[in-house]
């Protein structure tokens, strides 16, 4: 069998048994590796492990029973999970919301939002009480808040400036204390969080190749899913995706115009520099 003939049954039987929630012996079986063996090359053909892997096809099945108004016991019985606190679990870590706000298509989630200025133009900062889920550069004010209405359809939207905004303020002014923090809020697909992680390893000041970016996420083969999921980055410069280059040295994309992407790393470069 070639690896690709071993990573599809193993994905074969993932997609079948995931009910039974099978083990990692039982699965790299179905690909005829060693468990050891069969965790690094589904790590690189898949972009995450069999574990997260697994815990995505529980949870997209728990979704679909939910939007069709399953209880949440209900849901993770019929997902194989061993009761409601790994659901809960698993949706507050992949999906950034709880089983019972997904339920009800986000309708209990409260996020509050402001508008503030940087030094690289107006910005939408929104967070909910578990942290800040988007910051955006907003050249139109309306057309952030219609996207960030778009992302959150059923949230309760509330014009406000939670104390995470004043803090991001004082981000941009330099005047943010070491010992403060800024919680983030996200939600993604396993390999989009990884990713992001990643991103956030990256130093003020330097810069970094998407392929880097991909293998720091230990996901070599993927760097063309990397280069979407960074461009996917929901919270602009404290993810700090600007600082992600072209292997040939130019700067590339950025979702918030070039020329900013530009300005982002000489106001870095200075401040390291000072």
């Amino acid at each position: 069998m070639t690896d690709y003939q071993r990573i599809a049954a193993a994905l074969d039987f993932l997609r079948t048994n995931f009910q039974a929630q099978p083990s990692l012996e039982e699965v790299a079986a179905q690909a005829h590796w060693s468990p050891f063996h069969f965790q690094r090359k589904f790590q690189e053909w898949a972009g995450v492990s069999p574990k997260k892997f697994l815990q995505y096809l529980s949870l997209d099945h728990a979704k679909g029973l939910l939007r069709q108004q399953a209880s949440v016991a209900e849901a993770a019985y019929a997902t194989g999970l061993s009761g409601t606190g790994r659901l809960h679990h698993l949706f507050v870590t992949l999906e950034a919301m709880t089983p019972g706000e997904y339920r009800h298509g986000g309708a209990a989630l409260a996020i509050s939002y402001s508008f503030g200025e940087s030094p690289f133009g107006t910005y939408l900062a929104a967070s909910t009480a578990q942290g800040l889920c988007k910051l955006t550069f907003a050249e139109n004010e309306a057309e952030a808040l219609a996207e960030l209405r778009a992302e959150w359809p059923n949230a309760a939207l509330t014009a406000a400036e939670r104390p995470s905004h004043v803090l991001l303020s004082r981000f941009f002014a330099r005047t943010f204390s070491p010992t403060e923090r800024l919680h983030l809020h996200l939600k993604g697909t396993p390999f989009q969080l990884k990713i992001w992680e990643s991103l956030l390893r990256i130093p003020e000041g330097q810069l970094r190749t998407y392929s880097h970016v991909a293998a720091a996420a230990e996901s070599h083969a993927a760097v063309r899913a990397a280069g979407t999921a960074i461009g996917a980055n929901p919270v602009a410069y404290l993810i700090p995706c600007h600082r992600v280059i072209r292997g040939t040295g130019e700067l590339g994309q950025y979702r918030w115009g070039a020329t900013r992407k530009a300005a982002l790393l000489g106001w870095e470069a200075a401040q390291t520099v000072a």
